[in-house]
């Protein structure tokens, strides 16, 4: 198969990495330059995203064994070893990209005030932390997607570790950046062992080594079928490294620390878009490439989600830092990606496409928020909050627009998602998907709680001093990114078909992945003799 490269694939890459290298070049010449360059750079790759959408090409054909890619990159890198440049775009790369851009904006755009000190090298964390999560969305050789995965990492580290606060609890921001890193790299090298497994067996059975998409693919759908122990071993470690970035309990535990130290911009960046990395790798790579095993540990997987989903729930109800609460309420929400991988059908998928879109949006922004209040309060501790939305004309329009759609009410995307999970789950798994329903009404609890604490009530006594005067409501720049975020999730809930027409065919081949076991040997030696020509 004949590639014809699509210069936007690296170009997607590479202009975060090269604006965040200028961000930090001119910092010393001024403490603004930084901030539009960064915001230009954004900006430009959501231009570009633009762009390959307006190309289209998003079709799917009854029975493709590949999935339908829109546009392709590759060029040979490691030759030796069958490693190559491949980048790739679908429905599903395309929209993850998009919102990686789209949140992108609106990091750099909430740190304007907040970040004052070093501000040319947070914006080279903060925008190389963004093409390294754009580059897993993109890469299909599975070699460059683990070190576009492990590279991604290093700046989130420096963005909690020198930009963050003392959480809540005393625990300093270089804990909870060095807890951040093991739990992830641990996680990372767990996933490893899966794929180099893979490449062993692929090697043993072909006499040829390689990390392509296509080739590893037919690898593991074999072991899937001949050796249905070594396929279950192999998912698991590419489950687990998936998994601790999700989170899934109890996996989770880098998650509340990680989100109450980060700076704004970097609790964007870990609630909008990294822990979706985690529901992408899962849809991208474990359940196309293991479908029997993944059939087999659904129960299991379901279960640790439902877990997740009511112990989410209960952290939040006991906090008082307003951005665990927040961090835990992701915690409860992700339990519903795992419901939706392993029911495994067109309703659960595309409902998890408009889900990580909306939690992206909803989470991103009142984490923005989370960076107002404290901005104005000095503080993120419910108990010293109360009586504020008589000080604010637009700031508590806006938390409970979005603790709104954060719980899931009609007419927003969140309930878009979370409507198409549980229709779509309720036919295979009717007892876990009611149990997945009544969580809602918690939801909706903690997210009442959120708000009666920190609107309504009477000022706390110790915060008196910060009521003498009125207090400075949203600016004009505040405005506009949370008006952003509130556009898209009016536009998710009212219209979603604009995405569920560009993540259709992706999802569609992903849902026909799930095939009874006698049929994945005949199903995938087109695929192996197609990746074996492609390597040589």
């Amino acid at each position: 198969m004949e590639i014809t490269n699509n210069w936007i694939l690296p170009a997607l890459i590479l202009v975060p990495f090269i604006a965040g290298f200028l961000c930090w070049v001119v910092d010393k010449l001024d403490d603004h330059l930084p901030r539009y360059i960064a915001l230009i750079g954004m900006l430009i790759t959501l231009g570009l995203t633009g762009v390959l959408w307006s190309q289209g090409g998003f079709t799917y054909e009854l029975g493709q064994q590949v999935p339908s890619w829109a546009a392709q990159f590759q060029v040979e890198w490691i030759k030796s070893l069958g490693i190559n440049i491949h980048l790739a775009v679908d429905g599903l790369s395309l929209l993850m990209v998009g919102l990686t851009a789209l949140l992108g904006v609106l990091a750099v755009g909430c740190s304007f005030g907040e970040i004052q000190k070093n501000v040319g090298f947070f914006h080279l964390n903060l925008l190389w932390s963004l093409g390294g999560v754009i580059g897993v969305f993109l890469a299909i050789d599975l070699f460059l997607f683990f070190f576009f995965w492990e590279m991604m990492l290093v700046p989130i580290y420096f963005l909690i570790a020198l930009w963050g606060h003392t959480g809540a609890a005393g625990k300093s921001r270089v804990y909870a950046a060095t807890k951040f890193f093991i739990y992830t790299q641990v996680a990372g090298l767990i996933m490893l062992v899966g794929i180099l497994g893979l490449v062993i067996y692929g090697y043993m059975m072909s006499g040829t080594i390689g990390f392509d998409y296509y080739y590893l693919m037919a690898v593991a759908r074999t072991l899937d079928a001949q050796a249905p122990h070594i396929a279950y071993a192999l998912m698991i470690c590419m489950f687990i490294g998936f998994a601790v970035k999700l989170p899934v309990f109890p996996l989770h535990g880098w998650l509340p620390d990680a989100h109450a130290q980060a700076p704004t911009a970097g609790s964007v960046d870990l609630a909008g878009i990294l822990i979706k990395t985690a529901a992408y790798g899962l849809l991208r790579f474990v359940i196309p490439f293991f479908p029997a095993a993944s059939a087999q540990f659904a129960d299991i997987a379901i279960i640790f989600g439902l877990i997740g989903i009511f112990y989410g729930a209960w952290c939040a109800f006991q906090q008082t830092d307003m951005k665990r609460l927040l961090a835990y309420t992701s915690i409860s929400h992700m339990g519903f990606v795992l419901l939706a991988l392993y029911a495994g059908n067109i309703l659960t998928f595309q409902g998890l496409m408009i889900m990580m879109l909306a939690h992206g949006l909803s989470s991103a922004a009142l984490f923005i928020m989370c960076g107002q209040v404290y901005e104005r309060l000095h503080t993120r501790d419910l108990r010293l909050m109360g009586g504020i939305r008589g000080q604010f004309q637009y700031l508590p329009f806006f938390l409970m627009f979005f603790i709104a759609a954060l719980v899931g009410i009609p007419g927003l995307g969140n309930f878009i998602g979370e409507f198409l999970i549980l229709m779509g789950a309720f036919g295979k798994f009717p007892t876990f998907t009611i149990i997945a329903a009544i969580s809602l009404v918690f939801a909706g609890l903690y997210g009442l709680i959120l708000i009666h604490k920190a609107l309504f009530g009477t000022p706390n006594e110790a915060q008196k001093q910060h009521y003498a005067t009125p207090l400075k409501d949203l600016t004009a720049r505040e405005i506009v990114l949370l008006m952003v975020c509130a556009i898209g999730l009016v536009w998710l809930g009212m219209y979603p078909q604009t995405f569920l027409d560009v993540s259709n065919s992706s999802m569609r081949w992903i849902a026909n992945s799930y095939i009874p076991v006698q049929e994945i040997v005949e199903s995938t030696q087109q695929v192996v003799s197609q990746a074996n020509v492609e390597i040589q």
